[in-house]
This record gives C-alpha cells, structure tokens and sequence, in this order.
C-alpha cells in the first residue's frame, strides 16, 4: 500500500521537473503554445499510462515520446491543411464561375469508382489504416483501431499503400490483350 502512494508522488515530482521542457521543446516544434501545452499532457499522460522501467531517469523517454506526438501532430495538420487548401480552390474555381467541365467531373466518378474498387480488393486490415491515416488518425489511434502494436503502424500504411497502388495500376489500365478485346468488340470485328 505505502508503494501505491509514492507512485503518484512520483509522477507529480515527474510532472513538476519536466512539463517545463517538454511543452519549451513542443512550441518550439509546433509554433503554437496552446497546442504545445496539450500535446505536453498528451505526453504526460502517455508517461502515466505507460511509464518506462526506470522513472528516475525518464529524460530520453520523455523527449523519444514528445517527438513522436509533435510529429504525429505535424504530420495531422498538414494533411488536414492540404485537404483544406484543395477543398478552398475547388470552391473558389465553383464559386468564380469556372465550373468544372462534364469530362471533368466524369474522369473524377471514375476515378473515385476505381479507388473504391481497389479499397475493396484490399484486405479489411489495409483498407482501414489507410482511411484512417487519410482521415488524419495518429498512428497511435490506427494502432489501437485496428489492434496492433503502434511500432509497427509506418511499416504497415507503407505496405499496405505499395499493395493499393499496385492494384490501382491494374485496375486502371487493362492489360493490353483485354483493350485488343474491347476494341474489337467495339469495332464489330
């Protein structure tokens, strides 16, 4: 019992000495002092949850856990900015009167329908991290989302992105035997 109550002494002592660097360390990473502050509690609650095997010397744990959040951070913004920078021009271009052409918005249906069909051909595992990261999920969440160790989420988007664009280069460009085919039946011979 008297152990139980030194570990959350522990942690506030933890807190105390380190939150200082930890969000000086974030701002500096993110820009942005509010965010830097709650990402330094997202750290602290990480150190918390899952603290290291020695607490005493939690420093280099610290800083590996807080560069990952930041990054992870980073990585989410600028997605969810380009996302946003696309879907601005679209609607300015709409909005200015220059919108879009019929063979424009066709070859877009198409190519939506192809992603999809490709998604589906993907495994249930693969199609969900990568929605999830398009959607700006941290790795950490896909990790727990789809049950697997978060180490190993960068290996498995990366994979599973190679298989997408390796059926997405089938899928949208029939062989040439197949296009002979549908030329010839087009062509009535």
């Amino acid at each position: 019992m008297e152990e139980g109550a030194q570990v959350p002494e522990l942690f506030q002592r933890l807190f105390r000495d380190h939150y200082p660097g930890v969000a000086r360390k974030l701002y500096a990473l993110t820009g942005d002092r509010a965010v830097a502050e709650d990402l330094a509690q997202e750290v602290f609650l990480r150190l918390y949850r899952q603290p290291p095997d020695r607490l005493e010397a939690c420093g280099a744990w610290l800083h590996r856990v807080l560069t990952r959040v930041g990054y992870d951070y980073l990585r989410q913004r600028a997605s969810g900015k380009a996302l946003l920078e696309k879907e601005t021009a679209r609607v300015a271009a709409w909005s200015e009167g220059a919108a879009p052409s019929v063979e424009s918005e066709v070859i877009r249906e198409w190519e939506i329908d192809v992603v999809r069909r490709v998604l589906h051909k993907l495994s249930d595992r693969d199609r969900t991290a990568l929605l999830l990261r398009e959607e700006g999920y941290s790795y950490e969440e896909i990790a727990h989302r789809i049950g697997v160790n978060p180490k190993i989420v960068g290996t498995l988007l990366a994979r599973a992105e190679e298989r997408l664009k390796k059926k997405y280069g089938k899928e949208e460009a029939p062989s040439d035997e197949s296009r002979g085919q549908k030329e010839r039946r087009e062509t009535g011979l």
